[in-house]
């Protein structure tokens, strides 16, 4: 039986940081809102710390899962089934905020997009792997990636969501180019998909003023430039140590979103550069560990799916910040575990148990550390194993593929 390794304790430690940090955040960004929309200053943060439980039992659940029994053709595509139909789902339900990206029953609602994430991720991983030996075939294994990129990415974009798309595009890419598709295909599908994007950007009224007012929001900041003028100035008004906790000013209904999309702005504001830099360094340990842990899974459909799971994750987050900084054009993207809401807060956290149970059967060889209790148990016995013993333990963590 090969020899489960610990945890990755650094990238637990960082996902649960983040999380309770976001259960805080909720609570200072929402109490004004909530009071004025529920009488109930406390009644986002309950639902964001219920949302943070269920999001660590699934967490510790697929934790304690073998991940490689996800390896099976029923539960890939059975998945990905399910979230098709979840996404042409959201088209029976009337619009929120002119997009239909909800689905809603008795005060329940869901974002199956982020559903899609991981699907694609565990798709794309499970096909590829399968196609070892032909990655650079066009038309047995390129075409069939971007054909599931188009399923998903295609109804996502008629929500409408293009933030989102992209974000499936981003695993999509990452994942195809590290299992070694052609880098020349991949530019025969972008240079399209970059016209068609341009496309909806140029010839959709609401996406062409969004980039007129990235170039210049202060030219409308009462109308369309808004937002993104609010969020500036709650960053610009955090100075270095910030306001204080709970102390800023532009969540008191000036700043739309403050406790979802926006909620790095009240970060900046009551926490300061200081406190920001905080969170950029934890998603860089998130990201280090991470990628850590995929790079060292025992076979390809670890190491990909892995890749997949941390490239959703923190692309999102850099593109969340880089909204509130009004560095891109404002897009309605949450940052992964603190922003309110289940629907990403809950798969994202899936996706790390994942991860965490991957990092339990880390590849072991020359550039591999062996755990700490086996160099106690070596120097206790006297034994200095030699370069070819340390090489042997690798088949021994070779485990049955399931499927």
């Amino acid at each position: 039986m090969p020899q489960k390794l610990q945890v990755d304790k650094w990238l637990f430690s960082a996902t649960v940081g983040l999380a309770l940090f976001g259960v805080v955040m909720v609570y200072s960004a929402s109490a004004m809102i909530a009071v004025q929309e529920n009488h109930n200053q406390f009644h986002y943060v309950i639902k964001q710390g219920a949302w943070t439980l269920i999001g660590f039992v699934a967490m510790f659940v697929t934790m304690r899962c073998d991940y490689q029994r996800l390896n099976r053709r029923w539960i890939v595509y059975g998945l990905f089934l399910i979230a098709t139909v979840l996404l042409l789902t959201v088209f029976a339900f009337p619009p929120v905020n002119g997009a239909r990206r909800w689905i809603k029953f008795q005060g329940f609602s869901a974002q199956p997009s982020e559903i899609a994430k991981l699907s694609l991720a565990l798709f794309l991983a499970f096909f590829l792997e399968r196609r070892a030996g032909e990655e650079t075939s066009f038309w047995r294994t390129f075409v069939p990636c971007m054909l599931a990129l188009g399923i998903f990415a295609g109804l996502v974009v008629k929500e409408p969501d293009l933030g989102t798309a992209l974000m499936l595009a981003i695993i999509c890419l990452t994942i195809c180019l590290t299992a070694g598709v052609r880098f020349r295909h991949v530019v025969y599908a972008s240079v399209p998909a970059l016209f068609y994007v341009a496309k909806m950007v140029i010839f959709t009224p609401f996406r062409w003023k969004r980039m007129i007012t990235f170039l210049d929001p202060w030219a409308d900041s009462q109308g369309s430039g808004y937002q993104v003028v609010q969020s500036l100035i709650a960053v610009g008004s955090g100075g270095t140590h910030g306001l204080g906790f709970a102390q800023g000013k532009q969540k008191l209904l000036f700043l739309p979103f403050a406790h979802s999309d926006f909620i790095f702005a009240v970060v900046a504001e009551e926490l300061g550069l200081v406190g920001t830099l905080v969170v950029l360094v934890v998603f860089a340990v998130f990201l280090w560990r991470g990628m850590r842990a995929a790079l060292r899974a025992p076979d390809q459909f670890g190491m990909l799916l892995g890749l997949g799971i941390v490239v959703g994750i923190v692309s999102q987050a850099l593109l969340n910040m880089s909204v509130v900084l009004a560095l891109v054009p404002t897009k309605g993207i949450p940052l992964p575990f603190i922003s309110y809401g289940g629907s990403s807060l809950v798969p994202a956290l899936a996706g790390v148990g994942i991860l965490l149970n991957m990092s339990q059967h880390a590849r072991v060889g020359s550039r591999v550390e062996t755990s700490e209790d086996d160099y106690e148990n070596e120097s206790r016995s006297g034994q200095r194993k030699t370069k070819g013993a340390v090489r042997q333990r690798g088949p021994a963590l070779a485990r049955p593929r399931y499927g």
